[in-house]
């Protein structure tokens, strides 16, 4: 296996590159306002769409009885954190730029996962009309609080002015409430309720002077519950750098906070985001410390071994624990599972081991040896993923023909609500083009589903004459707003085309378009096998040809586009196209 590539994103912490991103815009993509005023055009109507997942390690490694995959969430499902109250446990993970934000999910059991919905649902929780993919909200983390029968979600939102927020709900299945503006720097908080009622927030944030690149702090507070705030003055240092301050630890981060057997446990990441991701473990006999780090650490990590091991995963870290079920112990963290060429297109995922808390100090099973595609099933569970409404894994085909009474929780959008541009018809999903196209910093009229497999096919079947050169309507294979490809329908004078766009660094080029015929529907098709993508249509419905020929998937990846993302395909429509036909 080709060795990946080094993104110098991944040298540093999320938190930081996207604090530098605020200060800067992106060469012609800067959209300063809401979307442009809409203009009478014609709608596409989606009949349906299906997305196939084909990798080979699924094939190579089938289940077998009291067996289930990890990772747990497939895609871009970044940061994980969990928690519980009785039987049920409850997961969030990071969306950025994606509204809604915050996907949640439910499990009674840590292996059958059901999406509920996703925490922050309405533009009054968040704001980010104008910001790229990597900005927004991440690093979210979620406390139930015993003393109060309240859940709280605590997170950092680049975007809107908002900073560090908190939301909360008696029950994640009906809502959270309107943000709660938390009055501290840093980034990545967590919030810890101890059983004598009093509540700590814990971030990562900048020493009052750095030593060497990378440098960072964790800081505690008090936290006020009948006030939803941090206790002014009560801040206070508790981890300098990271595990040992002399070896120069990078990107501590990510903290959380636990008790058990009447002990204090501070729980980070440490490394970056990138392939010396690690998490390491701290104690104290007092919640506001000092801590001291296990002799043991890292208590998870996958930065030791060879690049060219089979079934790769990497980059492991950003991690909590959960007792599960029969009180054993768990762990959600995210790792990354690069394609033959060494590039990440499926982004940072969520996976989930057993946790040994059997010693003073916890250990990840299986964290610290190169990580298998299969787990063995808590006792007395069953395997559901895929069936009864339980979220898929593995390989699964996905197909939505757009009748259900409501949208799934899969499709997302981009910077702004699915509402605004969509409406439910007798024969599909109807999409009002916004005027604005897929590379600009604003809202686009597109909705997407995660890629999440290496090698996968995305179909969708359409209606649709553009009016003019203006229109385009198709699917769209997305990492960010500045590398993505556009395959759709435009109009060329009196005449459709069928044209393929790659954008590469904020640069379009036009690939292929070909003249075509539209008095029936048609579909169109993206197919990839790894770092090979390739375009096609089909007016028939079943004779597909191929537009382009087989071009590089580079440009969805993280290695090339930087970012903390995945990639995407969606379904797409604007009238403000600028891509005209050969």
């Amino acid at each position: 296996m080709k060795k990946p590539f080094k993104s110098p994103f991944y040298k540093y912490s999320p938190a930081l590159i996207l604090m530098t991103l605020l200060l800067f815009s992106f060469s012609g993509n800067k959209n300063d306002n809401e979307p442009k005023p809409k203009r009478a055009t014609n709608e596409p109507v989606f009949l349906s769409a299906t997305y196939k997942g084909e990798d080979e390690v699924y094939k190579k490694y089938p289940l077998k009885e009291g067996e289930f995959y990890n990772p747990i969430l497939q895609g871009t499902y970044p940061d994980p954190a969990i928690s519980r109250k009785g039987d049920d446990y409850y997961m969030v993970c990071s969306s950025f730029a994606m509204f809604p934000g915050v996907p949640i999910f439910h499990s009674n059991d840590l292996v059958n996962w059901t999406q509920i919905g996703h925490v922050l649902d309405r533009t009054s929780q968040l704001d980010v009309h104008d910001t790229g993919i990597s900005q927004g909200v991440y690093a979210p983390g979620i406390t139930y609080n015993e003393n109060n029968d309240t859940f709280y979600m605590i997170t950092t939102a680049f975007a809107g002015g908002a900073g560090n927020i908190v939301v909360k709900t008696k029950d994640p299945m009906k809502g959270w409430s309107e943000p709660y503006k938390l009055n501290f720097a840093g980034i990545d908080p967590s919030i810890f309720f101890d059983d004598d009622g009093k509540a700590y927030v814990v971030h990562n944030d900048a020493p009052e002077k750095a030593l060497y690149q990378g440098h960072r702090v964790i800081k505690i507070w008090e936290y006020d519950v009948e006030k939803d705030q941090i206790v002014e003055g009560t801040d206070k240092v508790i981890v300098n750098g990271g595990v040992d301050l002399e070896d120069k630890p990078i990107w501590i981060e990510a903290p959380h906070v636990y008790k058990k057997d009447g002990l204090y446990y501070l729980m980070c990441a440490e490394g970056g985001t990138g392939d010396w991701h690690s998490e390491v473990i701290f104690v104290s006999d007092n919640p506001k410390g000092p801590y001291e780090p296990a002799p043991s650490n890292p208590i998870l990590t996958q930065r030791y071994f060879p690049k060219d091991r089979e079934n790769m995963v990497d980059w492991a870290g950003h991690a909590d624990i959960v007792k599960g079920p029969n009180d054993k112990y768990y762990g959600v963290f995210l790792a990354i599972r690069p394609n033959e060429a060494g590039q990440v297109t499926t982004g940072r995922e969520t996976f989930i081991l057993p946790v040994d808390w059997s010693g003073k100090f916890p250990v990840f099973e299986k964290g610290l040896v190169p990580m298998e595609p299969k787990l063995e099933m808590p006792a007395g569970v069953e395997n559901h993923t895929g069936k009864d409404g339980f979220f898929p894994n593995g390989n699964f085909t996905f197909t939505d023909d757009f009748q259900a009474d409501t949208l799934d929780y899969r499709w997302i959008g981009l910077r702004g609500p699915r509402e605004a541009f969509m409406k439910k018809t007798k024969d599909g999903l109807q999409l009002e083009p916004f005027a604005t196209n897929i590379n600009e910093l604003a809202p686009t009229s597109t909705l997407f589903h995660r890629q999440m497999h290496k090698n996968f096919s995305f179909m969708t079947k359409m209606k649709y004459k553009p009016k003019s050169a203006e229109d385009m309507a198709g699917i769209t294979c997305y990492q960010n707003e500045r590398f993505n490809y556009a395959f759709g329908i435009t109009r060329k004078d009196k005449d459709y085309y069928l044209l393929l766009e790659r954008t590469e660094n904020g640069e379009s080029k036009i690939i292929a378009s070909k003249k075509i015929d539209l008095d029936n529907p048609f579909s169109l098709k993206v197919q990839a096998n790894g770092d090979e993508y390739e375009f096609s249509y089909a007016l028939d419905g079943e004779q597909y040809q191929n537009l382009g020929g087989k071009v590089s998937g580079d440009i969805l990846s993280t290695d090339v586009a930087g970012g903390f993302t995945g990639a995407m395909v969606g379904l797409y429509a604007t009238s403000a196209n600028d891509a005209t036909p050969n």
